[in-house]
Parts: C-alpha cells; sequence; structure tokens
C-alpha cells in the first residue's frame, strides 16, 4: 500500500510539473519593447509627416484653385472690355475716317493759303519797289498823291452829243505822257438803261479821245509819265 501510494504521488507530481511546463508563456525583455516602442515611434512621426504634406498639398491646392477662378475672372472681364472697345471702335470709324478727310482738306487748304500768301507778300514787294522806285519818263504809274495828275486843256470845247437825258458820266482815260489819249473807258454811266442812255454814255467815250492833257509827272514835277485818270461829263 505504501509503494501504490507513493507511485500515485509520484504520478501527480509528475503530472502537476509537466502541465505547468506546457502552459508557461515565455518571457518578454524591456529591449525588445524598447525596440517596439521605437518602431511604434518612427510610424507614428512618419504618418505625421504624410499628414503634414497632405495637409500643404490641400492648401496649395485651393490656392491654385482661388488663382484660377480669380485668372478666369480677369479673363472674362477683360474679354467684356475688348468687347466694348471693339464696339466702340466700329461705331466710331466713319466718323474718325470723315474727321481724316477733314484734317487732310484743312491741311491742303492751310498749304495753299500760305502759297497764296507768300505770293501777295511777293507782289507786294514788287509793287513796293516799283512805287518806291523814280518814274521814269513814259511809265505808266498809279494816281498817288507823289503825281501830278493830267490836266485837260480843251475840256470846255469838248461836248458829247446827248438828247433827251441828262446827268452827269465819268470816263477814265489813259492820257500818254505826250498828253493824248490813248484809250477811254466808261467808269460811271447815266442812271437807268434805255436807248438814249446808252447813247449817251458812248458819245462821253468817244469826246474824252477828244480832249488834249498837260500830261501827268512825277514827284520832281519834270518826268512826263502816263496815267489813268477820270473826266467828268454833264449831259444836258
Amino acid at each position: 500500500m505504501r509503494v501504490l501510494a507513493t507511485l500515485i504521488t509520484a504520478l501527480v507530481i509528475g503530472m502537476s510539473g509537466a502541465s505547468a511546463h506546457a502552459i508557461a508563456k515565455p518571457r518578454v525583455t524591456v529591449a525588445q519593447l524598447q525596440a517596439q516602442l521605437k518602431k511604434v515611434s518612427a510610424e507614428r512621426d512618419d504618418l505625421k509627416d504624410r499628414l503634414a504634406a497632405t495637409e500643404s498639398l490641400q492648401e496649395d491646392l485651393a490656392a491654385a484653385q482661388k488663382s484660377r477662378d480669380l485668372a478666369r475672372q480677369e479673363t472674362d472681364t477683360v474679354r467684356k472690355e475688348l468687347d466694348q472697345i471693339k464696339g466702340a471702335l466700329a461705331e466710331n470709324q466713319g466718323s474718325s475716317d470723315a474727321i481724316l478727310q477733314e484734317l487732310q482738306k484743312s491741311k491742303a487748304d492751310l498749304a495753299a493759303a500760305l502759297a497764296a500768301n507768300e505770293s501777295l507778300r511777293a507782289a507786294a514787294a514788287e509793287a513796293k519797289e516799283k512805287r518806291d522806285a523814280p518814274a521814269s519818263e513814259g511809265a505808266l504809274v498809279p494816281i498817288t498823291p507823289d503825281i501830278i495828275p493830267a490836266r485837260p486843256l480843251n475840256l470846255n470845247r469838248v461836248t458829247p452829243k446827248a438828247r433827251h437825258v441828262s446827268g452827269v458820266v465819268v470816263v477814265n482815260v489813259l492820257v500818254s505822257e505826250s498828253g493824248d489819249v490813248l484809250d477811254s473807258r466808261l467808269l460811271q454811266g447815266l442812271p437807268g438803261t434805255g436807248e438814249w442812255n446808252d447813247k449817251a454814255n458812248a458819245a462821253c467815250v468817244d469826246a474824252a479821245k477828244l480832249i488834249v492833257f498837260d500830261p501827268a509827272r512825277a514827284a520832281d514835277g519834270k518826268t512826263k509819265v502816263r496815267v489813268w485818270q477820270g473826266v467828268g461829263f454833264l449831259v444836258d
């Protein structure tokens, strides 16, 4: 009995030791825990960096979208302004052409006026030179304060033939340096119209050719010159 009890006790003790050995867990060291913690921390930091990069990309994307929208708005505004300018140019094209033509015409008129003015200046200078120059014998000169007019010598003996009319007729005569009448023209006829008026005017023109003059003279009183001057006839 003692032997059997001993065997049973030994068997129980052996089974208990085997079961305890079978359910025992392996032990984890501090170094292994630190390694795992370091690895987890590295993964955490990597995730943080990725998250920050993702947020930065999202911000850049939002800014790019905003810039794109602003660029579209500016493009639309510029396009509208361009359309308005094109419309205004189209409306004003006709008036612009008319203004340009008027400007060109004004320039041409100005050039013509300047040329005419220059010609008049030259003519005035030439006339002044002739006026200031001493008159030569027989020269045709205008009646001026420096010229002594021709004096008719037989005007009271020259009577034009006229009937049925009355009034004053003025005839312009060209008197030579010798006192002869070279030409005569009607300067002022009788008032009104009619056959007798025309005949009286013509008679005065013919009568003026018969007048003898003391010739006109230059300022020196000696140089004889030709002049146009008027002669009046009293028709009665």
